[in-house]
């Protein structure tokens, strides 16, 4: 695509865009008396004006029904879970069976590693990338100690060349093959939370499984950024969370995939709770699991009503606006952000993108490494109605969605970012 530096391009492409009119589906917030340039998706998505409606509708039933409500009305709380598979399915491309909407992300990580990481004989090693999100850092450790083993030796961690932020895919590759007699588990982030490279999930999954691993992925900065097809990649497990670009509010539920070879295996080892139960016995109340089929069988409690009606009200926009669509739009979208800060001319040298610039090796965000005075960059762009994201040491993660982004705003955040260099010249 031909970039222009101007006003009138950005305008032109949202006139063009097919998706302009969702924006007008979020509530942004407000600095100076103006809506904000929210580029922080990749760490909160803004609130879909549907969601309380949906949240009113259950607080309702509360009220009307009281206990009731799990059996009688419309939609009950029983199945209320089960409203929400297919769309989150349709998010990471899987069979509505294999997933199921429920607590939240590390506690799902550690129920998957419970089924999933099980170390025997020589092998007990964890691929993982060096960097990734601590939640996932503490949860490896952890299992690992549970298990007995050291995790300076159980956890094999990646790190990228000298010289170089993000990993080569060769080297991802390389060292599961070097690893294949002692390896139990793969188990990394779909996109690395700090440098926004997106990892080549088929292929390492082929690669694990060749090696004899079980293959798993923390989709976070995944979900409902970049297209994802855990069944067609043969992926074994994923987990997610549904509140950044997700939108479905803070501290919002979570997302898991279980591959249907797995998840219908009543024998697999699991860690099991009363919704996990067989639903035409579950009221019984005796001894004895048995599991739902799919997914659903490593649910625990009953659904978080709540935070389940937010994120179906998200689940819907996905839905009517597309995952293909979503993408196309984020790819030029994020390719403009990478044109824009390309073209800075004052204080260039201050500023270098440690994601990737190849479109398959990112979602819609984009890593600023700041040589010089970073966080009073951050501090600027923030008083000037920019909300971006900071990470110590020195990174600013600018992330446009396209779901409730525009070209504009990626033009007025190129201007300002400009003009604040240049102030400080």
């Amino acid at each position: 695509m031909n970039y222009q530096n101007t006003l009138a391009f950005a305008q032109e492409q949202d006139q063009n865009d097919p998706l302009h009119h969702f924006r007008d589906k979020f509530y942004f917030p407000q600095v100076n008396k103006q809506d904000a340039i929210y580029f922080c998706g990749n760490s909160l998505g803004l609130q879909p004006k549907s969601a309380q409606m949906y949240i009113d509708n259950e607080m309702y039933k509360w009220a009307n029904l009281a206990v009731e409500g799990h059996f009688k009305g419309e939609e009950p709380w029983f199945n209320y879970h089960e409203l929400l598979a297919a769309g989150a399915a349709r998010v990471v491309g899987a069979k509505e069976s294999e997933v199921v909407i429920m607590n939240q992300l590390t506690v799902n990580l550690h129920l998957m590693l419970v089924s999933f990481y099980r170390p025997e004989g020589k092998r007990f090693k964890i691929i993982t990338e060096a960097g990734a999100f601590p939640s996932d850092q503490y949860a490896l450790e952890t299992q690992t100690k549970f298990h007995g083993f050291n995790p300076d030796e159980a956890v094999v961690e990646l790190y990228p060349r000298e010289g170089e932020h993000t990993l080569r895919n060769e080297d991802i590759l390389q060292a599961i093959k070097d690893n294949a007699d002692e390896l139990a588990l793969v188990m990394m982030g779909g996109i690395n939370y700090y440098t926004g490279q997106v990892f080549d999930m088929e292929a390492i999954t082929k690669a694990g499984h060749e090696a004899g691993a079980i293959v798993g992925f923390d989709l976070a900065h995944a979900a409902g950024n970049v297209p994802v097809k855990l069944h067609d990649w043969d992926v074994d497990f994923a987990v997610w969370c549904t509140y950044k670009y997700l939108n479905s509010g803070p501290g919002g539920t979570s997302g898991v995939f279980v591959h249907e070879r797995h998840a219908n295996n009543p024998d697999l080892p699991r860690f099991a709770g009363w919704w996990g139960h067989d639903a035409s016995s579950r009221f019984q109340m005796k001894k004895g699991f048995i599991p739902m089929p799919g997914a659903a069988g490593w649910q625990l409690s009953n659904a978080q009503i709540l935070p389940l009606a937010v994120h179906r009200a998200s689940l819907e926009l996905f839905d009517e606006a597309g995952m293909e669509n979503l993408r196309a739009k984020s790819e030029k979208l994020t390719g403009y952000l990478e044109y824009l800060i390309n073209d800075v001319h004052v204080g260039k040298d201050v500023l270098e993108m440690i994601t990737p610039t190849d479109p398959n090796a990112r979602g819609c965000q984009i890593s600023i490494l700041v040589k010089q005075n970073a966080r009073e960059l951050f501090n600027k762009l923030m008083e000037a109605g920019i909300i971006v994201d900071y990470r110590e040491p020195n990174v600013i993660r600018v992330a446009p969605t396209p779901l409730y982004n525009s070209f504009e705003e990626v033009y007025r955040f190129s201007e300002i970012l400009h003009k604040t260099l240049e102030a400080h010249q």
